[in-house]
C-alpha cells in the first residue's frame, strides 16, 4: 500500500492533540496525533460527505 505523510490540521496549532490525514492509495486515513496508533480508514467521498455535514451543523444537536 502507497501512503503519503500525515498532515496536521491547520486548526490545530501548535499543541500535540491534533487530526492528522493521510492518503493510503484509494483511501484516506485519519488519526489523533496523541493517540497514533488509532487509524480510522474511509474513502474521499464519505470523508467529504462528514465534512459538508459537519459544517452545515448536520450533527450539532450531538454536541
Amino acid at each position: 500500500m502507497t501512503y503519503t505523510e500525515w498532515q496536521k490540521s491547520s486548526f490545530s496549532g501548535s499543541g500535540s492533540e491534533c487530526v492528522e490525514l493521510r492518503r493510503a492509495d484509494t483511501s484516506v486515513e485519519l488519526r489523533e496525533s496523541d493517540e497514533g496508533d488509532t487509524i480510522l480508514r474511509t474513502t474521499p467521498t464519505t470523508l467529504a460527505a462528514l465534512l459538508r455535514g459537519l459544517k452545515a451543523g448536520e450533527f450539532d444537536h450531538h454536541a
